[in-house]
């Protein structure tokens, strides 16, 4: 190994990486640059550390690069060897991590960082749905490099040293960092939504670890099974009190309580994550109308509406779990689109893009509507219409075009306006209304629904629809590839 191993990029890999199962890669290699006096510098493993080790007994690829080397700037060299990277990763179909902690492209090289960065940026686009990408930023990674971390499947930061940016905020017009520090982790994960999961250094490599343990090590062969000791058939009894909160009705129903939200600051209306059923990782996206903390103390409320960052949110993760084969599940409850002007301009946009991720998607599909059903913002949410296998529905669910009270004022006009009891009878007809065209029977009743079910019953009903599921073989149209 080289002496840079002993850096905070080396205990990086050490730590993150089973014991003694790193085998360092290109650990001679430096610059070949020499203009601006680089001959006179050392660049042990020209500031980058790659190689291969195991994670729980996987194999994966992983580069870490070296602040005590010209900052860890990425050279010719230093790209060069994370390309090669890339290659063997592809070559096994075992995913790539990448620890972050580099001051940008290396000015005494230009050109040639320029190049080796442009090869970087394809052998990404080369992997992307073929094996897994994932980005852990301990430093800086500013500039060409947050351009790397954004084509990464999942990405990780450190709060107190990490900073995340294309433009420093100090370089945006009318800010600075005491004003708004737009490279911080609560700002990328809060604002920006490029970053999953955020913790102490030590979180973020557990987190890492835990994510690649539930994922499959490439597009074609599924090794993320794990043996499921929870009892198949467990029942929710007060699963029905987490229609608001679906990420704590994920937990109750995965195996051993186990859900990974991803992305858990980042448009919380809509929660996305996986768990596990029968020891199957299966993805999720479910609405979320309210947060409750450990202590059961409420925390946030939202509408029950889609927004454009919730939408898009959610349809990148669909296509990920559509990538790598990974089933998907959806808890819905929803009644429309989040009407704001800002909204307005991107909110159609993104709803179509999630609409054709769960359409274009051939896993298995499995959605459990547990309140709300309205409007064409359930159909987005993987509706039967649009393609989901299985749908189930509580048995207080409303499903339909509208809410019934306000259905019923349209509809019934002439009648209300003559009425002396204009609320006793929108309340009839609504109630009417609801029984005929809003109410989960209705929607059962006209092939919407497959079955009504306890609450308490989902995770056993969900499981053996997966499992149904499993053999699920679905053709699309021959195309190179959709444009929405």
């Amino acid at each position: 190994m080289s002496n840079s191993t002993q850096t905070s990029a080396g205990s990086r890999i050490q730590a993150l990486l089973d014991d003694n199962s790193f085998v360092e890669v290109g650990g001679y290699v430096t610059a070949r640059n020499t203009d601006f006096n680089m001959t006179a510098k050392e660049t042990p493993a020209d500031g980058v550390i790659t190689g291969y080790g195991t994670i729980e007994g996987n194999l994966v690829y992983v580069y870490s690069q070296d602040a005590t080397v010209l900052g860890g700037s990425v050279g010719e060299m230093h790209a060069k060897k994370i390309a090669n990277l890339y290659s063997m990763a592809m070559k096994m179909g075992a995913p790539v991590i990448g620890l972050a902690d580099c001051a940008g492209l290396r000015l005494q090289e230009a050109t040639d960082a320029l190049d080796g960065f442009g090869k970087l940026y394809v052998s990404q686009a080369l992997a992307s749905g073929v094996i897994p990408q994932i980005m852990a930023i301990f430093g800086t990674c500013g500039g060409g490099m947050a351009v790397s971390s954004a084509m990464a499947d999942f990405t990780f930061m450190e709060t107190a040293k990490g900073k995340l940016f294309v433009n420093s905020p100090n370089a945006i017009e009318g800010n600075y960092t005491g004003k708004c520090d737009t490279s911080s982790a609560e700002f990328q994960s809060k604002e920006a939504g490029s970053v999953d999961f955020t913790g102490d250094e030590e979180e973020v490599i557990n987190g890492i670890r835990t994510l690649v343990s539930i994922l499959p090590a490439n597009n074609e062969d599924d090794m993320s099974y794990d043996e499921c000791n929870d009892d198949l058939n467990r029942i929710s009894a007060d699963l029905a009190n987490y229609a608001g909160d679906t990420g704590i009705a994920l937990t109750q129903i995965s195996d051993n309580n186990f859900f990974m939200e991803m992305k858990k600051d980042y448009a919380p209306s809509v929660a996305t994550g996986f768990i596990r059923l029968n020891g199957m990782t299966v993805g999720c996206v479910a609405n979320r109308t309210e947060t409750y903390d450990e202590s059961g103390v409420k925390t946030a409320e939202y509408d029950a509406l889609l927004t454009a960052v919730g939408c898009t949110k959610a349809a990148e993760f669909v296509n990920f779990c559509d990538a790598f084969d990974i089933p998907v599940l959806t808890l819905v409850n929803v009644k429309g689109y989040k009407a704001t002007k800002c909204s307005e301009k991107k909110i159609a946009k993104a709803a179509a893009k999630l609409t054709y991720a769960f359409a274009n998607a051939t896993v298995p599909k499995v959605s459990v509507i547990v309140g709300q059903a309205i409007g064409t913002a359930y159909l987005t949410m993987n509706s039967k219409s649009i393609g989901a296998d299985i749908v189930y529905a509580w048995q207080a669910a409303s499903i339909g075009m509208m809410d019934a009270a306000e259905a019923a004022k349209i509809m019934y006009a002439d009648e209300i306006e003559k009425a002396e009891d204009t609320v006793g009878l929108i309340k009839e007809k609504a109630e009417s209304y609801r029984q005929l065209q809003s109410s989960a029977l209705a929607a059962a009743k006209r092939g919407y629904v497959d079955d009504i079910i306890n609450a308490s019953d989902t995770r056993p009903r969900v499981i053996a629809a997966f499992e149904m599921l499993f053999t699920k073989r679905e053709d699309l149209p021959a195309k190179k590839h959709g444009t929405i």
